[in-house]
């Protein structure tokens, strides 16, 4: 492949097992009723350089399934997609300037946004590592 890097092998990508994952390939880790959300290191790595990243007001409430935010990368725009539904408390400011985060730290630094759960069980109907693993095995 000239000119870029490398697709990872799936048992190269940094998959965690404390966070709960989305077919839309976002992450969810909840916590005493909030939760913060990013995209998994699988869809940074397909989407290649992130360039920026749009994300919503605080306040802004969205249900499982609605598109939150949009995130720009080299090859391509995508929606980001809400794994459950809830109120957005924060978003990560830091991405405003270095939206590269997103790909390097995925799941520390590069998190997109914090919402209070609307139905604090709603995460455990998300995949586990294993499960996730499985479909992108496809």
């Amino acid at each position: 492949m000239q000119g870029g890097k490398r697709m990872k092998e799936i048992s190269e990508l940094k998959l965690p097992d404390n966070v709960k994952y989305s077919e839309d390939h976002e992450w969810i880790r909840p916590a005493d009723g909030k939760a913060l959300i990013g995209i998994s290191d699988y869809a940074q790595e397909q989407l290649g350089d992130i360039v920026y990243v749009e994300l919503p007001d605080i306040g802004s409430t969205f249900k499982k399934g609605e598109a939150f935010g949009i995130v720009e990368s080299v090859k391509a725009v995508s929606d980001l997609y809400m794994p459950v539904g809830g109120e957005i408390l924060s978003s990560n400011t830091a991405l405003e300037d270095s939206p590269e985060l997103v790909s390097s730290k995925p799941y520390d630094e590069g998190w997109m946004i914090e919402i209070k759960l609307t139905d604090v069980t709603e995460p455990d109907s998300l995949m586990s590592r294993d499960a996730y693993i499985e479909l992108l095995k496809g």
